[in-house]
């Protein structure tokens, strides 16, 4: 996107996005905190579960008595100044308070073990229950704008310098210190780290998406006129025409935009097969729909 005038661009939106809501934003990130710290003591340890940062604290706690707290601190520091370095003063801001608060908070709730007793459960619902608690802190507290730094610096830097993605950079380092637990505690512990690496990742996810309420339809048919009155008269929905052009054949095409709530996926999807059965569509879930109304017709014929 380009700007005709060199005022029309406010080099400050990202400070005055995070300026935004501050109280509510350290609100929901001191939660989010609180509830990994209580996982981490409560579930993490007792069942020696591995990964990121805290991972390397449960080993070194098991090898050397060497206080949990203490291990992250440290190794949150070192990435923390690694990050000021090779990614910049903007993108490590975000990341001191969480590398500061995480092993506190850890420190701070470490007695909390003593008043519960795990003894009668399964190990899988232990894992399956701290992962789950994991996951709902870790996703408040990247839905605040912050991080807890340790693995998530390296993540970025490994997927800058390392040209690759997230995923991959994610699948490093996490990768190698779950590998790890393999060898100082043993399959089962190895398993069970994968599992609840698998379930934090999901659920951060969808606290940062939040669950989709809706669908996003794209449409191509001969039969638009047809659909476009199915969409909008018969179930009320608005629809916007995008204009568009095989990548093939090179023809001209109207694709139909329609966003729906999920609950009338089902009949959107089936009435627009039985309007043309040769139809192409493509449905992707739309986490956040602004402006209009996707109940009724928002005006976008």
């Amino acid at each position: 996107m380009f700007f005709k005038k060199r005022e029309d661009f406010d080099p400050n939106i990202i400070k005055k996005i995070y300026q935004n809501s501050r109280i509510s934003r350290y609100i929901t990130f001191t939660f989010g905190i609180l509830l990994l710290s209580l996982s981490y003591n409560i579930f993490v340890m007792p069942t020696k579960i591995v990964y990121g940062m805290g991972g390397i604290g449960v080993i070194l706690k098991n090898l050397y008595n060497v206080d949990p707290s203490l291990t992250i601190l440290i190794g949150s520091t070192f990435t923390l100044i690694l990050s000021f370095i090779l990614l910049g003063k903007e993108k490590s801001m975000h990341s001191i308070v969480g590398t500061f608060m995480y092993p506190l908070f850890i420190k701070l709730t470490s007695f909390v073990p003593n008043y519960i007793d795990l003894g009668n459960l399964e190990t899988i619902v232990i894992v399956v229950s701290g992962s789950l608690i994991s996951g709902l802190g870790l996703g408040l507290v990247f839905k605040s704008g912050f991080t807890t730094g340790g693995t998530d610096i390296l993540n970025q830097i490994f997927a800058k310098f390392g040209k690759m993605g997230m995923g991959k950079a994610m699948l490093l380092t996490d990768g190698v210190i779950i590998l790890a637990s393999f060898f100082v505690f043993g399959f089962s512990v190895f398993i069970y780290s994968i599992i609840s690496l698998a379930i934090i990742s999901f659920l951060t996810d969808k606290v940062i998406l939040g669950i989709s309420q809706s669908k996003s339809f794209y449409i191509i048919t001969e039969h638009d006129t047809t659909v476009k009155k199915f969409l909008t008269y018969q179930l009320g929905h608005g629809v916007t025409v995008l204009n568009g052009k095989g990548g093939y054949t090179g023809n001209n095409q109207k694709v139909i935009m329609c966003i729906v709530p999920t609950k009338d996926y089902f009949v959107v999807k089936e009435g627009i097969k039985r309007i043309d059965p040769e139809a192409f569509f493509l449905v992707t879930d739309a986490y956040e729909v602004s402006g209009g109304s996707i109940g009724g017709n928002n005006g976008l014929n």
